[in-house]
């Protein structure tokens, strides 16, 4: 929607060839994170994985080859957003190597080619289908996050085993936490949406409370604040009863608290354990001593290592070599320098501002929202990978740079997302 009229919007939305072709891309993408997702299982059979990726990877090329149109109504994002990615094809091509290895995680790893191009969804004309689309994929990988978790259940539990730390992360972030941004847009979605994506974001909060995964409890709480601010905002009338009912609960929560002592239940013991516990200085250290002036301006390419203990303990005095660090945006600067964050930043910060100031409905609010959590979220965790997370926050950045959907009201919205008859 960010780049068209409302009469091309029209043409658009009623195209029965662009309607496939989105359709034909999104379940590429669901085909290619679920293969990705699969091959973490304890028991993956790797040549169906492998299989699924490809064919996830050959429906996203053909269809984003018919789809991708570069055209802007916003002079500032076309300028910024070309010398971006112009920076991502230099970071590219200065790591690429011609091994057969690396040639598969470049196209299989979300952390390979498909990462840089993300950015490029930008440009994917998005009539209001589109993004009804975008909900109906967040709730099939929020489906299959729930097959995981009762299928790896066993596993999960066992809060000493670093490889289902590993894949309980990952199941987290490509197929839990977009649900957040279903509960954000929750006026929007039909009473099944909100349903799931409430179990799902719950169930994340409590697990990841029992891992002790830090970064992820503050990202899932996070979410509920944001989801929470928005509730606020579509309730002015009431805000009177919402804070009276927050203050009470709070107070409820606080008894409950201290009647049952949970603060000494299992659930809590390993958070308690590693509340202070400094697992990432070290790694930073590393980090800070193995970087060179040239490699904080510019990265050291796509394929750029780092020296940093192979475990994460802070008084390791033998290095190991990583491809990117738990803190996010060092990872950013070390593939692509400063000036990789720096122009990235400078197209994230003023679409949150439009999307929450300069904006009459929820979709935009909720965008900046989701844009901002994914900008805190870079510290405490890794979460610029292709998966949905990280592709919403990119949707999100043309929603909030697109005027017209800014000055859309919602009541347009939801004609498109839960009336029958606009459904595709």
């Amino acid at each position: 929607m960010e780049n068209y009229s409302c009469k091309d919007l029209h043409k658009i939305d009623t195209s029965f060839k662009h309607t496939n072709m989105l359709k034909i891309f999104l379940l590429g993408f669901v085909i290619y994170n679920l293969g990705y997702t699969m091959s973490l299982t304890a028991n993956a059979i790797y040549i169906i994985c492998d299989l699924m990726r490809l064919i996830g990877v050959i429906l996203i090329v053909i269809s984003s080859i018919k789809l991708i149109v570069y055209r802007f109504d916003n002079l500032y994002l076309k300028i910024m957003y070309t010398f971006y990615m112009l920076w991502l094809l230099a970071v590219v091509f200065r790591g690429l190597k011609l091994e057969y290895v690396f040639i598969k995680n470049l196209f299989f790893n979300p952390a390979g080619i498909f990462l840089y191009c993300t950015p490029l969804i930008l440009l994917i004309p998005k009539p209001p289908k589109f993004y009804k689309l975008i909900f109906n994929v967040t709730i099939i990988l929020a489906i299959f996050f729930i097959i995981h978790m009762v299928w790896e259940l066993a596993e999960f539990l066992n809060t000493t085993n670093d490889i289902s730390r590993e894949r309980f992360d990952t199941y987290v972030k490509a197929l839990g936490l977009p649900c957040g941004f279903l509960l954000m847009t929750f006026k929007y979605q039909p009473k099944r949406n909100r349903i799931i994506a409430l179990v799902v974001i719950s169930i994340t909060f409590l697990f990841v409370i029992y891992r002790a995964r830090r970064g992820l409890i503050f990202m899932s709480l996070i979410i509920f604040i944001f989801t929470f601010l928005m509730f606020i905002y579509h309730n002015k009338r009431k805000i009177a009863l919402i804070i009276f009912s927050f203050i009470t609960g709070s107070l409820l929560l606080v008894y409950t608290i201290n009647a049952s002592k949970i603060l000494d239940s299992k659930l809590l013991t390993r958070l308690n354990e590693r509340g202070t516990e400094d697992t990432r200085s070290g790694v930073e250290d590393w980090f800070y001593n193995d970087m060179k002036f040239k490699d904080w301006v510019i990265g050291r390419g796509m394929s750029g290592m780092v020296a940093a203990p192979a475990f994460i303990d802070k008084n390791s005095d033998t290095p190991g070599y990583r491809t990117g660090v738990e803190t996010d945006y060092l990872t950013i600067i070390l593939k692509g320098g400063i000036i990789s964050l720096g122009l990235l930043l400078l197209i994230a910060i003023p679409a949150i501002i439009q999307g929450l100031f300069l904006s009459k409905n929820t979709l935009s609010k909720a965008a900046a929202l989701w844009i901002l959590l994914w900008l805190i979220s870079i510290y405490p965790s890794t979460v610029t990978l292709f998966t949905l997370n990280y592709t919403l926050v990119w949707i999100a950045i043309g929603i909030c740079y697109s005027k017209l959907v800014r000055n859309m009201s919602d009541e347009v919205l939801k004609e498109y997302f839960i009336n029958p008859s606009k459904n595709i």
